[in-house]
């Protein structure tokens, strides 16, 4: 065990117990921090990224080198870190490594169990904006490649029997909707809307599955960008963005944070606002984003995934693709994401909501994708 005064092994990066960095930086110093931004733990090469600048031109570069790490989260914090800055080789660096994407700064909340935000972190995400004419735009959001255990755990609050078994899927990167398709993005490609809540920039409802796909394809046709609905592994990636806890801001669901219905609680959590007919709100309305920069994963709409409905996880596929097989589930699809009119379990990152692809209802939604390979 350390004595308190004592330097630890990442002090020079941290600062420790030690009353300042020249106290840390017996360490080693700027090859101290090159050490430790090659550790396999992520926490200790984000807390060097942190701390490099006090070395001047040299820790610069090392943080425009991060911008390369296999870690989305350390590549965030070098973005976090340069965007701001004007030099010409850190505006090069962005230019380089954003591949004509845009950045943009987000604040991620996590709450604890009694639904109190406990920590508002700033970080940034990666858009691009498709121009779908008349001033309306769709803007996509970069998800990195990774992997995560997909369904709940057995102890989760709500669980049910078809999220299980967890198990560890492999998604490569793609890029999804910002938002819930709006009303003004499906009349600007479909030239209709169904919507009983209406508003533009209201998520589009009353989709059936099959108009989910057709809008897909139509937009596919205009923008020349291959567009579909995502997988069920897809969705739930995206939604958890590397959170394993029920919802992405953590353990409990408010309607502070999300629009379901408030009559209902959360485990022991307390009961909330119950909206005007239990309506659809604007998306993006609630400024909640989750590690990648998606909003409204939680509440609002149900979202249309590809996969035909399965009971359970026994022979899933595990590499992020959509799970079609067996006839008999060819007429059921899931749909994901909780709704206004439900209740707060629904809303889960894991839970799954299997129907008919031939229903719709005023809380039938979807939210697009297309591949990180259409884009290069």
């Amino acid at each position: 065990m350390n004595h308190p005064q004592q330097p630890r092994e990442y002090d020079a990066v941290l600062g420790g117990n030690s009353p300042s960095l020249e106290g840390a930086a017996v360490l080693g110093g700027i090859e101290g921090v090159k050490l430790r931004l090659k550790n396999p733990d992520t926490k200790v090469r984000i807390a060097a990224l942190q701390q490099v600048l006090n070395y001047g031109e040299q820790g610069l570069d090392l943080v425009i080198a991060g911008l390369k790490d296999e870690s989305w989260d350390v590549q965030n914090t070098a973005y976090l870190i340069l965007i701001d800055r004007t030099e010409p080789k850190v505006k090069q660096a962005l230019i380089s490594n954003l591949k004509g994407l845009k950045l943009e700064k987000i604040e991620v909340v996590t709450v604890n169990k009694d639904g109190e935000i406990i920590q508002r972190q700033p970080r940034v995400a990666r858009y691009f904006i498709e121009d779908l004419g008349n001033g309306v735009t769709l803007e996509m959001a970069a998800i990195p490649g990774g992997t995560f255990m997909m369904g709940s755990p057995e102890n989760e609050e709500g669980r049910k029997d078809n999220e299980s078994p967890q198990h560890q899927v492999t998604v490569p990167s793609f890029f999804m909707g910002k938002y819930p398709v709006t009303q003004a993005q499906y009349q600007a490609i479909m030239g209709t809307n169904p919507s009983r809540f209406k508003g533009s920039n209201h998520p589009v409802e009353v989709v059936k599955w099959h108009d989910a796909v057709n809008f897909c394809e139509k937009l596919s046709q205009k923008i020349g960008t291959p567009y579909r609905l995502p997988s069920e592994a897809e969705w739930e990636y995206a939604c958890r963005a590397g959170t394993t806890t029920p919802f992405h801001f953590g353990e409990m669901i408010t309607t502070d944070l999300a629009n379901y219905n408030g009559n209902y609680t959360y485990g022991q959590g307390r009961k909330g606002i119950y909206r005007k007919e239990q309506e659809t709100t604007e998306v993006g309305s609630f400024g909640v984003a989750n590690n990648f920069g998606l909003y409204d994963m939680h509440g609002n709409v149900w979202e249309w995934c590809q996969d035909n409905g399965h009971s359970n996880y026994e022979g899933a596929p595990t590499d992020g693709s959509e799970w079609l097989d067996t006839e008999k589930n060819t007429k059921r699809k899931l749909l994901r994401g909780g709704s206004c009119y439900l209740y707060p379990d629904n809303c889960r990152s894991a839970y799954r909501l299997f129907d008919s692809l031939v229903n719709y209802y005023a809380d039938f939604g979807f939210r697009v994708v297309c591949s990180g390979a259409a884009r290069t």
